[in-house]
């Protein structure tokens, strides 16, 4: 009796929806070279594809795909998948790619290409440059990928295959599969489904981990008023369990930074939160209570201009303990390969650990009263009013995504209830990345529970440039709401330079006709110009419920900002001046 065969696209599919990695939804655009391989999706049952309208915006929707698989599953960890087009296609997803890369998303991009032999023969193929190189955009992808694999041969494909999925897990970052358009329906055992992938981290050297640990211990026992720092990659390298454990072990009071705001595990309603920790842009009494502490235990740490007010931490190097996804630094010893995931296991079921911080007590913290602002009901909509009481409207379980721009700022005065995910572009900050994000992370959302309301801030201007995912959004019923802040241009631009510089302008849009624009059936759009007209909008129960694709214009005056902001593009400005 012959063995059973499926085809290697098949293969690659099932791959990815097998658990723990679980992928459900396929992002991507169709093209003449990958149009077989996407047929092989609907082979694998429970699996579909998406499709948006360009390739960009499908870069950005498995990005935000993948950061909310990574908030939802039980397992913790997941990835996401992009299918583009030889050529035209997967340039076009490279700033998607590239940003994914810079904030550590684990997505695996894979690109139909031209047939081994028409390669061979060097044939003059529309999408290429001409020259009979099939290679050079696999090249450039390598500069933004984990691991790139060009697939030549059945045999060793699945090897393959297995390989790029395994690193963009592991690795959380985007990985690169060529697949050549001859290969799709080449037969390969299915038994090799059977065989679970390599998903776990190389092990710590355990020699050097004692010591490491050894250290650690040794510090906590000396310290008197230590802090927790939680960053970006704590929540993208699945160690957040690990750091609440730690902070409820020892009662050490905590920080977040800017990009781990709505980190899974981590919450602002415990009493040792003490808010957002960005250097000098901090709340006066966050910096405090960061800054005088005698150690600092920094997890996964990204330390861009963005999220640490222009680098400018106040912290003595000789009292930092950094874990990392790759490697552990204390002071100014750096421990290659000693991850931050084990590392902080071993840490927390340390009998140590627990016999040093027995008789701590939770810090009793006298931070700042910082009640929502308050204004008439017959005044504008102010930023400092939206951020300091959209707290109040937003429940539990909420997904909020902010745009590059004043909604990333403004975030930060943004108490989040229990269970709440955040969404940012903080480091690559790229211009529209929240829209396409946005639906990526829906859909992942109602994949996984669809009580969750999915709520996204964006510019007037960053709209502009991804708009078109509003088009995927409304095709596929998605419930979400879309806050457009209306300043009439690129707001951040004008304060760090060219306030009234005609580059920053852009032209107005009736936005609110955007969803009948896209025929979109069940919609909803509001506009709200006052505090009043915004406080109605709040209170109504009706418009609380997650049931409809939602459009809300909020306007602005145009240099209206949150003051962390204003101060960041003061020094980003003097920067770019040198």
């Amino acid at each position: 009796m012959s063995e059973k065969t499926i085809s290697l696209g098949e293969y690659l599919f099932a791959r990815l929806n097998q658990k723990p990695i679980g992928i459900k939804n396929v992002f991507g655009v169709p093209g003449d070279f990958n149009l077989a391989l996407l047929d092989k999706i609907d082979d694998v049952e429970g699996m579909k594809w998406v499709g948006s309208v360009n390739e960009l915006n499908a870069g950005y929707a498995a990005d935000g795909y993948s950061r909310i698989k990574n908030s939802f599953t039980p397992e913790g960890s997941s990835i996401g998948c992009l299918v583009t087009t030889f050529g035209v296609g997967e340039l076009s997803a490279v700033n998607a790619i590239a940003g994914a890369y810079s904030e550590h998303v684990g997505l695996v991009h894979v690109v139909g290409i031209p047939s081994i032999d028409a390669q061979k023969k060097e044939l003059l193929l529309h999408h290429t440059l001409g020259n009979g190189d099939f290679t050079v955009f696999h090249r450039i992808s390598s500069f933004i990928s984990a691991t790139t694999a060009a697939l030549n041969d059945p045999v060793h494909a699945p090897d393959e295959i297995d390989r790029v999925i395994e690193s963009a897990f592991v690795n959380q970052r985007p990985t690169y599969l060529a697949f050549p358009s001859n290969l799709v329906n080449a037969k390969v055992p299915a038994s090799r489904l059977e065989k679970p992938l390599n998903l776990t981290p190389p092990p710590n050297d355990p020699k050097i981990q004692e010591e490491v640990l050894s250290t650690i211990l040794e510090m906590i026992s000396k310290s008197k008023n230590p802090v927790v720092i939680i960053d970006a990659c704590c929540g993208r390298h699945n160690a957040t369990f690990e750091a609440n454990k730690l902070i409820q072990l020892t009662n050490f009071k905590f920080a977040v930074t800017p990009m781990a705001k709505g980190a899974r595990d981590i919450e602002e309603n415990d009493p040792k939160f003490i808010g957002v920790y960005v250097g000098d842009l901090s709340y006066p009494k966050t910096k405090e209570l960061v800054e005088s502490s005698d150690l600092v235990l920094s997890l996964g740490a990204i330390l861009s201009d963005f999220n640490t007010g222009a680098f400018s931490y106040s912290l003595d190097a000789s009292k930092i303990i950094e874990f990392h996804s790759d490697y552990t630094k204390i002071k100014n010893a750096q421990y290659p390969k000693i991850r931050m995931k084990e590392l902080l296991h071993a840490l927390v079921s340390s009998p140590e650990l627990k016999k040093i911080t027995a008789n701590h007590k939770p810090p009793t913290l006298d931070l700042d009263k910082m009640p929502p602002v308050k204004l008439p009901g017959d005044h504008k909509i102010t930023q400092s009013w939206l951020w300091s009481n959209l707290g109040s409207w937003l429940r539990e379980g909420d997904v909020i995504i902010s745009e590059t721009g004043t909604s990333n700022f403004g975030i930060i005065q943004t108490k989040f209830p229990k269970n709440c995910v955040g969404i940012s572009q903080v480091l690559w900050g790229s211009i529209g990345y929240s829209v396409g994000a946005a639906s990526g992370a829906v859909i992942a959302a109602e994949e996984v529970d669809p009580s969750r309301r999915v709520i996204l801030f964006v510019g007037d201007g960053s709209l502009q440039l991804t708009v078109q995912e509003l088009s995927t959004m409304v095709r596929h019923h998605n419930n979400i709401y879309v806050f457009v802040l209306n300043n009439n241009g690129f707001t951040i631009e004008r304060l760090i330079h060219g306030k009234t510089a005609a580059y920053n302008d852009i032209q107005e849009w009736e936005n609110t006709e955007l969803l009948k624009v896209f025929k979109g059936t069940n919609i909803e759009t509001r506009k709200a110009g006052n505090i009043k007209e915004i406080t109605d909008l709040f209170n109504d129960k009706e418009f609380a419920k997650n049931n409809k694709t939602r459009l809300i214009e909020l306007k602005l005056d145009t240099l209206d900002a949150p003051e962390n902001l204003v101060k960041q593009a003061e020094i980003s400005s003097k920067t770019n001046d040198g």
